[in-house]
């Protein structure tokens, strides 16, 4: 039985994974301990731009491998 996906399409699943955990990971910290005291720190540009532009471009990423058909060589 032939698999529909090849070894390079899961390699590029795997790679847009790794993008969205890392701009989770991005997201992560910037509150208080203190909750009667605002801290800035959440609206930085790690937390506001860097991380979901890189979310989506995980998520790019994943439908790219799967949309990813290898080319097909004529043997005539």
């Amino acid at each position: 039985m032939k698999s529909t996906f090849t070894k390079k399409n899961y390699i590029i699943l795997l790679a847009g994974l790794c993008a969205i955990v890392l701009g989770y990971l991005l997201m992560i910290g910037g509150g208080s301990d203190d909750p009667n005291v605002f801290n800035p720190a959440i609206f930085d540009f790690r937390r506001i731009t860097l991380a979901p532009m890189v979310c989506i471009a995980g998520f790019v990423t994943i439908i790219v491998a799967i949309m990813w058909r290898p080319k097909v060589k004529d043997t005539e």
